[in-house]
């Protein structure tokens, strides 16, 4: 595999709660980690896509320090991996453990979409049905951006969980898909004609219905449903470790 750099937007900062300037090098190193776990969460960095840090300094306009202290992190939670040459990829999913992860997504973003139907304000919707537009031009483009997409489908499920109202959940749900996002542009980026076939854009027609209507299971089954039809394909590829 080559060796790939950023291309994502700005990194974004976070701020402190109190409103204080966290130390500068504590800064850069947050700057870089939600870069790198931003571009792994969308799915635009493929399993065993080789990182520079070098690379990724540059871009970013910073010292080596915060970048080894982001990856460091990143290894931590179990989204790149240091290999014996030292560098950093990555990883390259098992079906077993890709299997595993379904299960856990069905179960656990099952439940924060059925949590945000019952919570769902008129805040709320308004961007929700503006992530499924975007990804339904895509899918129905002649020449769809699948780097558009990808983002789309990711912005469309995470503001359904953050309407569920709960914290604590979208941190267990992005530990998840930063070990499983990378695996998802096996789907998405396969052919334009998987992005027009592949009957995401019926599940999310269904689950915005739901979330629309209050509907908790029915918006619980539309995400088991949009889960399950994109592992099926992705199971299909061949690029899944044995």
């Amino acid at each position: 595999m080559e060796r790939r750099d950023l291309h994502g937007g700005e990194a974004r900062e976070r701020p402190d709660p109190d409103g204080a300037a966290p130390p500068a090098r504590i800064t850069l190193g947050t700057q870089v980690y939600d870069a790198l776990r931003d571009l792994l969460i969308a799915g635009e960095l493929a399993p065993g896509e080789r990182l520079s840090l070098r690379t990724v300094a540059e871009r970013l306009g910073t010292s080596m320090m915060p970048v080894r202290e982001a990856v460091s992190r990143l290894v931590a939670d179990e989204a790149l991996e240091v290999l014996p040459n030292r560098a950093v990829r990555v990883p390259v999913i098992t079906l077993h453990k890709f299997r595993e992860l379904t299960r856990v997504r069905i179960v656990v973003e099952g439940f924060a979409a059925a949590e945000a139907a019952r919570t769902v304000g008129p805040r709320d919707l308004p961007a929700i049905r503006e992530h499924d537009a975007v990804f339904r031009r895509e899918v129905l483009s002649p020449t769809p951006d699948r780097e558009r997409a990808m983002r789309a489908n990711r912005d469309l499920h995470f503001a359904i969980y953050e309407a569920a109202g709960l914290p604590s959940l979208i941190a267990i749900i992005e530990g998840l898909w930063l070990r499983i996002g990378p695996v998802l542009n096996l789907d998405m980026r396969s052919s334009p004609r998987r992005l027009a076939e592949g009957g995401a854009q019926t599940h999310h027609a269904a689950l915005v219905a739901a979330l629309a209507a209050g509907d908790a299971e029915g918006a619980r089954a539309a995400l088991a449903a949009d889960i399950a039809g994109s592992a099926a394909f992705i199971e299909t590829t061949g690029r899944l470790a044995p």
